[in-house]
């Protein structure tokens, strides 16, 4: 078992510069690196905290593959694509297999989408991960929450509510059969960040956002920094059929509109672009739904139908909801 921070980062974290333009990893006081030719860098961090982003006694290699995938998701909202990362990783104590297993996780993500670790730091304390992501993105090119404009159609990726069933199954709220059960544990530990998606949509959508929070939420956040409204139709929602089966209509609607946990990509497109994505669309190149429009005013307003949806509920707020 690696003992002392220096050797344990040795051990488990060191698997030299790896991805494009890094010169220097791990082992000296800072990595340095180099950005690519016409790029800008995009740069986000998240932190998860045992029994609040993911259950404590979870699975290290899940927990180390949930933490690097939901912080990518960050760069696939942009249009970036990944380049390198940075870990801090606070743990009550070294334990040998843990460690194994979260790295084995880790480094599994990182060779998926070519992204290598570059730095971080090692503390004791209650179970928390810090991962900063690095992506490249060219200039102008990247997706603004801030760029929605009155008219864009709103599209989301893939299917909703996955994210928040896993979490009540998790919770044993539910009991499922093993297939269900899989399919479930699959969305929220090994959720897809968009990344290739995201790369499509530049120079296509006008917006865009990771939904982590809730669609409502995040579609907010958009509306709020374009300065718009939105209006979403609520029957318009894309849903799996695990989903379907699991609960009924009112509960994957609620799952959908507030759970969170999804990391699939909410958008907006201008008019005289909608071909460009239906045609993405009919070839198969994009998983998206057309689920409702940017209008004026502010907020987002749900309808069924074109008839007003109250809705009680907007997303999910750290250190309101209580843990997972």
């Amino acid at each position: 078992m690696a003992s002392g921070e220096f050797e344990l980062i040795r051990h488990y974290f060191c698997r030299g510069p790896g991805a494009f333009g890094a010169a220097l990893g791990i082992g000296d006081d800072c990595a340095l690196v180099e950005a690519p030719s016409a790029k800008q860098l995009a740069v986000s961090m998240d932190t998860l905290v045992a029994d609040v982003h993911f259950p404590k006694n979870a699975d290290p290699e899940l927990i180390g593959e949930r933490a690097l995938r939901v912080n990518l998701s960050d760069l696939a909202a942009m249009g970036a694509s990944p380049l390198w990362f940075t870990l801090g990783l606070t743990i009550p104590k070294a334990e040998s297999q843990w460690l194994q297993g979260f790295s084995t996780g880790l480094f599994n993500v990182a060779g998926e989408y070519d992204c290598a670790l570059i730095g971080g730091d090692t503390t004791r304390g209650p179970l928390t991960i810090s991962i900063q992501v690095h992506g490249a993105v060219a200039v102008k090119n990247a997706l603004l929450r801030s760029n929605a404009r009155v008219g864009d159609i709103v599209f989301v990726t893939g299917e909703l509510g996955d994210g928040a069933a896993a979490v009540a199954i998790i919770k044993q709220e539910f009991e499922v059969g093993k297939s269900a059960f899989d399919y479930f544990m699959q969305r929220f530990y090994r959720p897809q960040p968009r990344i290739r998606e995201g790369r499509l949509l530049c120079g296509i959508a006008r917006a865009a956002i990771d939904i982590s929070d809730g669609l409502l939420a995040d579609l907010g956040h958009i509306c709020e920094a374009s300065g718009v409204g939105a209006v979403v139709q609520v029957e318009q929602l894309p849903f799996s059929e695990p989903l379907e089966k699991l609960v009924d209509r009112q509960r994957r609607l609620d799952w959908a509109l507030a759970g969170g946990d999804d990391y699939q990509l909410c958008f907006t497109v201008p008019p005289a672009k909608l071909n460009q994505i239906e045609t993405l669309i009919d070839q198969g190149k994009l998983n998206a739904s057309a689920i409702g429009e940017i209008v004026p005013g502010s907020g987002v307003r749900c309808q069924h139908e074109d008839q007003p949806l109250a809705v009680t509920r907007t997303g999910y707020q750290h250190f309101v909801n209580g843990t997972t």
